[in-house]
């Protein structure tokens, strides 16, 4: 195109530009342009995080030894807490209230440290859960990777913890009689459901304390809560024996107790199948996949938003 300017002479315009009047989506996708930070779909995620397996398991590690490096014990105190933690129940529970209800202290006193250790390990997770984006927005906000390893990472360092904590639980166990057999083989599979299971609870956390931070205050309180329901400190089926059956059943079905309970049979000879509900390794394998696959897909669906706002 030309035009005459007020001075005799010929003026060319620059052709128009053919990305002239495109909508925004329509001219990134011309070029290539991708949304900053945008969800990947599903199966990239999972590649993604695996991917970045060294980096999980390396922080998990560096959280755990940082833990409790201000301490003069330091890394004493990750056995130490759940013991004194059992100690003080022992005193309340099994001495001043007599949670233990005919139960003999051989039996009762690895049954409640039992109980301590394994609760605490969930507690710990969806504590860790709840601030785990909230608590490294500087990390998020620098660097770009997906922020599932973040509540995974920390749902390991809590199991790294409770490693270590079972060399206690194994001393107890065996001081109050209760000698290795073929039931501790057990052991790893209830940890390995217990974990999935704390992994997806972590997840579902993590995604709710990045939206609402302020959760962190109030999660002690129910996680307290739920320790009482659960029977960390009682036998549920002969606290309740006065109660209707149902309520039992409820309690008993809850994740906290069944896992719990699992660990029990395989580390105590005198708490046998009696004790647990019907199916309850089909309970233990379906809360497992219910949190673990749930909490997963709940988190990703937000994967964009994290550190934003």
């Amino acid at each position: 195109m030309s035009e005459t300017t007020h001075d005799g002479t010929v003026a060319v315009s620059a052709p128009a530009s053919p990305d002239e009047g495109l909508p925004a989506a329509q001219l990134a996708g011309r070029y290539g342009l991708t949304v900053s930070g945008a969800r990947p779909s599903l199966v990239e995620y999972v590649r993604q995080l695996w991917d970045r397996r060294h980096f999980i398991l390396a922080f998990s590690r560096a959280k755990l030894t940082a833990q409790y490096s201000q301490a003069k014990l330091g890394q004493l105190w990750q056995v130490a807490t759940p013991l004194l933690n059992a100690t003080v129940y022992f005193f309340i529970f099994g001495v001043i209230l007599n949670a233990s209800r005919g139960m003999p202290k051989d039996v009762y006193i690895p049954f409640l440290v039992t109980g301590v250790f394994v609760f605490t390990f969930t507690q710990s997770s969806v504590m860790a859960g709840v601030r785990a984006i909230s608590g490294n927005l500087g990390l998020v906000r620098a660097l770009h990777f997906p922020r599932a390893s973040l509540p995974i990472s920390f749902a390991l360092q809590q199991l790294q913890q409770l490693l270590f904590s079972m060399v206690v639980l194994f001393a107890v166990a065996i001081g109050f009689g209760h000698y290795p057999d073929l039931s501790w083989a057990l052991i790893v599979p209830v940890l390995l459901l217990q974990f999935l299971f704390n992994t997806g609870l972590a997840l579902i956390m993590a995604r709710a304390g990045a939206k609402t931070p302020d959760l962190a205050q109030l999660m002690p309180f129910v996680m307290r809560t739920w320790m009482y329901a659960s029977g960390v400190m009682f036998s549920i089926p002969i606290m309740l024996a006065d109660k209707p059956q149902w309520v039992a059943t409820v309690l008993q079905w809850n994740p906290a107790a069944i896992y719990m309970d699992l660990m029990r049979f395989a580390l105590l000879d005198d708490y046998g199948a009696e004790n647990l509900p019907d199916h309850v390794w089909a309970a233990a394998g379906g809360w497992a996949a219910l949190f673990a696959l749930g909490g997963f897909v709940y988190f990703w669906k937000a994967e964009e938003r994290y550190g934003r706002g």
